[in-house]
């Protein structure tokens, strides 16, 4: 583990003294990292890596920007296009590293853009604006595309639209990138799922809901002539009877595949589940304060021992030890200072991971 460098992206929205993406290297035997440089993108708000790991793809105000990421984990501007809607809020790729699907969260849109073999972005191949209305609230009550990952066979695209409580999966012509709805996983009413995460083997997928605070666990069955999605589990996870006031906001799986982590708005809190290997289910191991405002990112260091939580709000990066065994989580050294941190990406440097 020592002999191997990672770096961590930072995306940040440009307010105040952010300019951009912040790149650190990571101390994995200490659990810290320190910022090598900044990277100028306007309002980077959401980070991807490409599968061969060469690009690191980012939200910015043009619209998608793509960088080079080099030997030492360093990045290089490549270009960046125009994706005839309003800003993006999450970016992910297909397998084979042909499409970048954006999310919009402003428009409810979902937006299909061309990689071409250098790894520059090409044109828009497609666009489709969500319909429907949600939940009566102060602003979930329209489309809001919040998140879309591609199914772990590359067959289906999920696409989480958090205003009207839907996840719609759609087909992905592989050879003009256009999008066909092929089911829609209907959430409950008012829930507002957020973002989508598939476990390490596939077989199951796991959805964050802003509004209720809880995780739904599904079982992904793509064995037929079409995928499946059964829901099996819903979790709580604001440990608290109160759930007005909290929001969910980070989810995300460990490399070894064996943990989830997740954390709460408004209740200030992160939370880490034991994943059942055989069953997908979750077992609560702890949700513990992160002692700052707004925790709308997390991540865990490739050791797992270490766990990174950004607070949006309180414009700071704070570390923790995870003790598995007695379920606590020891706040370590000091926090990172950086204004408004909005997403993270660990990533091994040299090489994809």
């Amino acid at each position: 583990m020592s002999k191997d460098k990672y770096v961590a992206y930072v995306g940040t929205y440009t307010h105040g003294s952010s300019i951009g993406i912040h790149v650190y290297d990571l101390d994995v035997e200490n659990g810290y990292m320190t910022e090598r440089e900044v990277v100028p993108v306007n309002n980077a708000s959401h980070v991807a890596k490409s599968n061969n790991g060469k690009y690191l793809y980012s939200i910015a105000d043009e619209g998608v920007e793509v960088l080079k990421i080099k030997e030492d984990g360093g990045l290089e501007p490549i270009n960046k296009v125009g994706i005839d809607g309003m800003r993006g809020c999450f970016l992910s790729t297909d397998k084979e590293g042909k499409f970048l699907f954006v999310c919009g969260y402003h428009d409810g849109k979902i937006t299909v853009v061309r990689i071409k073999e250098d790894g520059s972005l090409g044109e828009v191949l497609d666009g489709i604006f969500h319909q429907g209305l949600g939940s009566v609230a102060e602003r979930n009550f329209r489309p809001r595309v919040t998140c879309a990952m591609i199914t772990p066979d590359d067959k289906y695209l999920c696409v989480v639209d958090n205003g009207i409580d839907q996840i719609k999966v759609y087909t992905v012509n592989q050879t003009n990138g256009k999008l066909k709805l092929y089911d829609i996983i209907r959430c409950e009413l008012e829930s507002g799922p957020r973002l989508i995460r598939f476990s390490r083997d596939g077989r199951f997928a796991y959805v964050n809901c802003e509004l209720t605070n809880e995780v739904l666990v599904y079982a992904y069955d793509a064995s037929g002539e079409g995928g499946k999605f059964e829901q099996i589990q819903k979790v709580d996870i604001s440990d608290s009877k109160d759930h007005y006031g909290c929001a969910s906001s980070g989810l995300r799986i460990a490399p070894s595949g064996k943990y989830l982590y997740c954390t709460t708005a408004g209740s200030e809190t992160a939370g880490v589940f034991k994943i059942d290997p055989e069953t997908g289910m979750l077992s609560k191991i702890c949700i513990l304060p992160i002692s700052g405002k707004y925790p709308k990112d997390v991540a865990v260091f490739p050791d797992e021992k270490t766990m990174v939580v950004l607070n949006h709000e309180s414009n700071e990066i704070r570390f923790f030890t995870v003790d598995y065994e007695k379920g606590l989580l020891y706040m370590k050294g000091r926090p990172i200072k950086i204004d408004t941190p909005n997403c993270i990406l660990i990533s091994k440097a040299g090489q994809p991971d």
